[in-house]
């Protein structure tokens, strides 16, 4: 499918033919018939694109920071990976759309194939030919709804929050500052529920179609004696309430409404505007200031957007599909008229021209779309990049290409001519078509049967989200391939075993494949000097994580997609202190510091392995940001090991120190790459013995269990 992209590195504008979304839980598949720009949000990020990276900086302060903060933490090498990633990825745009239903999860209700819908959220309703979009972000329509008219769905929706927020009643008076799409929207259903409306912007073009279409009075901002006119238009009152609709970095459209408000009156901010107000009006007058979130309640909430949970209407009238579909029902009952907002529409393939348009300003505009191709054909998932190479020992695809993959693996994948890259498949194509193009995969894909029903693939390696590894891994496994995972390597017991039946069971044939778990601390040379000075337990050993917050509406703190902080991360301190004393838990207690949040992410966790070895692992998530993240020390007859954030490493003992300094932190993924690939081509073993994995795994259901049970538990 077609789909409007930009990099970041130079904010070019491409049309590219990416595989279109997957399909997951709670999703609507969608084709597009049109899709708008929103030329604030969208123009606002092409020009930061198109800066120098000096330029990109001072727009965005706050990620420089995190740029530092990396630097600190691991040093230059995963720095640079990580603002290389940011500037080499294919961007989507757009926000808001209109189409035909094509496909249905089997969990979605209430909608069918066919239907008409509008749709709404980043990330979802992009200017592609096909979206997939959460059932909460998408509003069924009528068969006669205009979908031109449908794709403004989204700052639609915005607008109406806004008016939401005001809290206005018939006959009252309201001031829209910024006459922008959003400004023009408001003020449409402001004077539509009985309000009267005064309009306000810096440009004379947009007060003049305001004047025309939705207000009752409209001026520019250097309009002489505003205030006055202002206060005539309302008989000496002042305004009941300001929307403010514009972006600016002034404090003038703030604190203007502060100046032209009635006392006890409302400003309601939906534009990005600083708000550090001049404080003598708000005071005086007791002013309310309320922010407009976006669409409405539901926004930002993964349960509503992700998971389609809904908010009981008694407690929540207005969530932000409800907005949509009241603003829907606006237009198609003919209450509000938004025709004349379209100024310009273009096919998919002009896309750059659009954008033009909106960066030059070569002519008046307000409304821009995109109209799509109403034919439907077969969706082709799977996108060619390159050309076909001679098969190699390790025909390797990969599932999943986030973040994760693109810092740590991608990069560290061994420059080898027995290696081949076949596909890599995400659910993003956009993501997969990044990836693809970057590191030379054949194919991208948002369809794991492009990869798992591929004879040319005998390797796979699965960087997704937790909740899906158990079953990629059984499906690897049962068609013969090899298989890393990521941690965790699933969620549940019953999980665990079903893996453990399905490996024992492929071990039985002819060159069996074999499982790894993305266990990497074990592969860091520091970690190898450490295991060489010391050799087998029994030993002491402690691990401090100080591992940071992350707050509990993150897909890592979901219980059924993540697993929650300790089968997502613990594991791999678990796995790391069983190699470093050559042995298996075989019994572990836990406490957990009790949060408000109820999260299982502050923790003291001691382990008796089965050579007589103890080990603690201290995994706290509510310590300063300032200090690394791990730190551990090995105690044996004589010998203390002290490893720093596996950039540092210091052994004392027999009369002498060993001391090792790395330029950059070594976690151990290209060492890990490295051997797994190798053990593949020499048909050796996994780098990580089954049981390893097994037993580690295990471990962390049964630190769950000591921590619900305030018990010590044995690990059989």
């Amino acid at each position: 499918m077609k789909q409007v992209v930009q990099a970041l590195k130079d904010g070019r504008i491409q049309v590219l033919d990416v595989p279109p979304p997957a399909l997951g839980k709670g999703m609507i598949l969608v084709q597009n018939h049109y899709s708008l720009i929103s030329p604030g949000t969208e123009g606002s990020t092409i020009r930061v694109a198109k800066k120098s990276l000096i330029g990109k900086a001072k727009e965005r302060p706050q990620q420089v920071k995190q740029v530092m903060d990396v630097l600190k933490q691991q040093g230059p090498v995963q720095t640079y990976r990580a603002v290389r990633k940011k500037l080499d990825a294919y961007s989507p745009l757009g926000y808001s759309s209109a189409g035909e239903v094509v496909e249905i999860a089997p969990d979605v209700k209430g909608f069918s194939v066919n239907d008409l819908v509008a749709c709404g959220g980043v990330e979802y309703a992009n200017h592609a030919e096909i979206v997939a979009v959460p059932q909460n972000l998408c509003v069924k329509l009528p068969p006669y709804a205009d979908l031109k008219k449908a794709s403004y769905n989204t700052l639609g929706a915005i607008a109406l929050q806004g008016v939401r927020q005001a809290d206005l009643k018939i006959g009252e008076a309201c001031v829209v500052i910024g006459l922008g799409m959003v400004g023009q929207l408001t003020s449409i259903m402001l004077r539509a529920s009985g309000i009267k409306v005064i309009g306000i912007d810096i440009d004379s073009e947009v007060v003049s179609i305001a004047r025309e279409h939705c207000t009752d009075l409209a001026f520019t901002r250097n309009e002489p004696a505003l205030e006055r006119k202002i206060y005539d238009f309302t008989k000496t009152i002042g305004a009941d309430a300001v929307i403010i609709t514009a972006a600016t970095k002034s404090l003038d459209p703030i604190n203007f409404a502060g100046r032209i408000l009635r006392k006890k009156g409302r400003v309601v901010v939906v534009g990005d505007i600083p708000t550090g107000f001049d404080r003598e009006p708000f005071y005086k007058k007791e002013i309310d200031v309320r922010m407009s979130c976006s669409y409405g309640p539901g926004r930002y909430d993964p349960n509503y957007e992700e998971k389609g949970m809904d908010y009981p209407v008694g407690y929540v009238r207005w969530t932000e599909k409800r907005n949509m579909e009241a603003f829907q029902e606006l237009i198609n009952s003919g209450k509000i008229d938004i025709d004349y907002l379209t100024t310009h529409v273009f096919d998919l393939e002009d896309a750059a021209r659009a954008y033009d348009l909106i960066l030059k300003k070569g002519e008046p505009f307000l409304g821009i779309l995109f109209k799509y191709t109403a034919e439907r054909g077969e969706l082709r998932r799977k996108i060619g990049t390159r050309q076909s190479q001679a098969v190699g020992k390790i025909n390797m695809a990969f599932i999943g290409a986030g973040s994760y993959a693109m810092n740590s693996l991608f990069p560290n994948i061994p420059k080898d001519p027995d290696v081949v890259l076949k596909g890599v498949m995400d659910i993003s194509g956009t993501h997969a078509k990044t990836v693809a193009d970057k590191y030379g995969f054949e194919f991208c894909t948002s369809d794991e049967d492009d990869i798992f029903d591929n004879e040319g693939i005998n390797t796979v390696y699965i960087a997704t989200r937790h909740d899906s590894h158990a079953e990629y891994v059984i499906k690897s496994l049962k068609a013969g391939k090899h298989v890393a995972v990521e941690k965790p390597l699933c969620l549940r017991e019953s999980e665990l075993e079903d893996i453990r039946k399905t490996y024992d069971s492929m071990s039985k044939g002819k060159n069996p494949p074999f499982v790894m778990v993305g266990f990497n601390r074990r592969f860091s040379q520091l970690t190898a000097i450490l295991k060489e000075h010391f050799g087998k337990g029994p030993m002491a050993m402690m691990y401090r994580i100080n591992s940071g917050y992350i707050p509990p509406d993150s897909w890592i703190q979901d219980k059924d997609i993540g697993g929650g902080r300790i089968l997502g991360e613990v594991c791999h301190f678990v796995d790391l202190l069983s190699f470093l004393n050559e042995s298996f838990p075989e019994y572990v207690f836990a406490n957990v510091m009790s949060s408000p949040e109820n999260m299982d992410d502050t923790v003291s966790i001691n382990l008796k392995f089965r050579n007589g070895s103890i080990g603690t692992i201290s995994y706290f998530s509510n310590g300063s940001q300032s200090l690394f993240k791990e730190y551990i020390e090995v105690y044996k007859t004589g010998l203390t090991g002290i490893m720093r954030n596996f950039k540092e490493l210091e052994i004392f003992g027999n009369g002498k120190k060993v001391k090792k300094k790395l330029l950059s932190q070594d976690k151990g993924q290209r060492k890990m790459l490295k051997v797994f690939i190798g053990a593949i081509k020499e048909g050796k073993q996994s780098p990580i013995e089954f049981e390893d994995i097994y037993s580690t795994t295990k471990t962390t259901f049964k630190i769950i269990e000591s921590i619900r049970t305030k018990k010590a538990i044995h690990i059989t």
